[in-house]
């Protein structure tokens, strides 16, 4: 079976993009629209500096049962506000939690640090950039294709120095269920081996690693230095990511794969969890597929961490050069001479 190697390999999970206008702006909103009728969701917080909203809401003690849409935003706390504007789109269609005459939708987010990265400190998502991304993830198809590198909420993101971005894959267990993996990386640590300049994310995956020549990664190394050295506007971080699967999960089932999935962040990107980190993971269960039994489940707790390692990757090798008045932040595919196959 074609798969689009993406989160939307999940049946009935849609992402869309929105990008703050502005020659002085870099940054932007992604969300994570489940299907109808919502999904089961998780969360776990592993940073000592989350910005998040609605995250207590999905504690399994508590009342909602399942969710529309996921918001990761940039614009630090201020673009949590691009999660009104989600709301707003779906109570027009008639989604969320039922009360009396209408609809209250849950819409958990979590944003990271990009403000200044264009040059202008007040250039951040709002309720419009929230409501376009949704649009956006409502005019695809089923198993689309997502865009990956500099686009929504990884329009300004930067990990260990150099451009960051949106990065996705999927995996399919043994037992048949389907899990996906949306990342947002924008990190301090880095996601590239010092020693070897391979990708940590690529260690253990479906490839071999390709190896940079020696006399490359050292260039590469000093080029990125220079560039963190040039770069004086605070480089602070958190990674943000939607692990979304088509098992039949309970409630402290998706919490817990909200948990083993960040294993993979700490394959990809080290050191994570810090105190000035807010890495967060959530999870989406659409409930379409079967049951797990305990080992089955297991697969799919392993699953979580293996996609959301190669989502990071992925989002690395994607991601564009970026020079403006907010800094130079230069991208892995520059700094080791990739092919372009976009």
């Amino acid at each position: 079976m074609t798969t689009a190697d993406a989160v939307t390999d999940v049946p009935g999970i849609r992402v869309g993009h929105a990008r703050v206008p502005g020659e002085r702006a870099l940054s932007g909103t992604t969300v994570v629209l489940a299907p109808e009728g919502g999904a089961v969701a998780g969360v776990d917080v592993r940073g000592g500096g989350p910005g998040t909203r609605e995250t207590d809401a999905l504690d399994p003690r508590n009342l909602v049962e399942r969710v529309d849409a996921v918001v990761l935003t940039g614009g630090s706390a201020y673009g949590l506000d691009a999660a009104s504007g989600v709301m707003a789109w779906l109570e027009e269609q008639g989604r969320g939690f039922p009360l009396g005459p209408g609809v209250v939708p849950v819409v958990p987010g979590a944003c990271l640090f990009d403000l200044g990265r264009g040059g202008d400190w007040r250039a951040r998502p709002d309720a419009s950039t929230g409501r376009a991304a949704v649009e956006a993830a409502a005019r695809t198809g089923v198993g689309a294709v997502v865009e990956e590198g500099n686009v929504g909420a990884g329009t300004g993101a930067v990990a260990g120095g150099m451009k960051g971005g949106v990065g996705t894959a999927s995996v399919t267990t043994a037992s048949g269920a389907v899990v996906g993996a949306l990342a947002v990386v924008n990190a301090v640590g880095s996601p590239v081996d010092p020693l070897t300049g391979v990708l940590y994310g690529e260690y253990g995956g479906r490839e071999r690693p390709a190896y940079p020549d020696s006399e490359l990664h050292a260039t590469a190394q000093r080029r990125l230095a220079e560039a963190r050295a040039a770069n004086t506007r605070p480089q602070l971080n958190t990674t943000i990511a939607v692990v979304a699967t088509d098992a039949v999960l309970t409630r402290p089932q998706a919490q817990k794969l909200a948990g083993t999935s960040h294993d993979g962040l700490a394959r990809a990107v080290r050191p994570v969890h810090l105190m000035h980190d807010g890495d967060t993971v959530f999870t989406l269960a659409t409930c379409t597929g079967t049951a797990p039994d305990p080992l089955a489940l297991n697969e799919i707790l392993a699953a979580g961490a293996d996609a959301l390692a190669r989502a990071v990757a992925k989002a690395v090798r994607a991601a564009r050069t970026v020079e403006g008045q907010g800094g130079t932040f230069l991208a892995y595919r520059d700094l080791y001479d990739l092919p372009d196959l976009s």
